[in-house]
């Protein structure tokens, strides 16, 4: 390799810091998006990506653009162990500290999966599932934060498990119509194991998207407390692995909530709303139908009174 003579040490050319051409107008947002993180979440690793940014004021000194390189190096603090509010705000504060000529706003959002294990209905069996999370934070004067979790679970139509009993009611008047009066109980026990579901009620994978806002008090992100009460709530989670006796238990479950997106929506909103931890709350539920090519979609949302427009 040939040497290459450098010149002696001088500073660096700072070429965000020099006056921009149209420095007088500002940005609402710039930043980095996309960044692979290494954080703990409940006690779990989670590989998240991070998108990470200030505002950038207008003046017509004011500089080109921001250092990036800084927010980058402040997000450093979230890796340090469990991710909370504080972790969260110190590095929102970070942001700010870094530029404080340029800047008066700083978010972040942090997207990623995080693995659970869980058990089977019935059987002693363990599996592991994925539930995709996001988390958005800004820092003005205080912290704001939100924590939105992904819920899959399956719901059975009611229309359709009616429509299906009436079928089942009318075989069966047609194939004991020439005996009513002398049929047993064995025949009808016999009759039920056999042919009893000449049809059945169409169920379809759905997901429930919960958007929670923190109070000012909250010292940890309750995402596991959250995916439970959503579960249980619903009744009805999907699964991971199951035996026999577990997929009859599911299939029960099923049975024992009939549900339409409005029923899921109205299901997660009482749940929240019992909850006294939160300022505000949106949610949707997505039932992704197998009768239909669409969707059958409801959402619903709540603000507490402080924090009302």
């Amino acid at each position: 390799m040939n040497n290459i003579a450098l010149p002696p040490r001088q500073p660096l050319p700072d070429a965000q810091a020099w006056q921009g051409v149209m420095s007088d107008v500002g940005l609402d947002w710039v930043g980095m998006e996309g960044i692979a993180l290494p954080l703990e979440l409940a006690g779990k690793p989670l590989m998240a990506r991070v998108n990470a940014g200030i505002n950038l004021r207008a003046s017509s000194q004011g500089a080109r653009g921001i250092h990036m390189s800084r927010l980058y190096l402040a997000l450093d603090e979230l890796t340090q162990g469990e991710l909370t509010p504080q972790r969260i705000a110190e590095s929102l504060r970070a942001f700010l500290a870094s530029q404080p000529e340029n800047s008066d706003r700083a978010s972040l959002n942090i997207g990623g999966e995080l693995l659970l294990s869980r058990p089977a209905l019935l059987s002693p069996h363990r599996g592991w599932k994925a539930y995709p999370l996001k988390v958005e934070a800004s820092w003005t004067t205080e912290l704001t934060l939100s924590l939105t979790v992904g819920v899959p679970y399956s719901s059975t139509c009611p229309s359709s498990a009616a429509l299906s009993r009436q079928l089942a009611q009318q075989q069966f008047q047609f194939d004991f119509e020439q005996a009513a009066d002398k049929v047993d109980q064995q025949q009808v026990i016999d009759w039920l194991g056999e042919q009893g579901m000449p049809a059945t009620p169409h169920s379809q994978r759905s997901w429930a998207w919960v958007t929670v806002t923190l109070n000012e008090r909250a010292t940890a992100l309750p995402v596991v407390n959250l995916i439970d009460r959503i579960e249980h709530a619903l009744g009805t989670p999907l699964q991971t692995l199951v035996k026999r006796r577990d997929e009859q238990a599911f299939a029960l479950a099923n049975g024992q909530n009939l549900m339409f997106c409005e029923d899921a929506a109205r299901r997660l909103y009482r749940m929240l709303r019992s909850q006294c931890s939160y300022r505000a709350f949106s949610l949707r539920v997505e039932h992704q139908e197998s009768l239909h090519a669409h969707n059958a979609v409801a959402e619903l949302s709540w603000r507490g009174k402080a924090d009302a427009a």
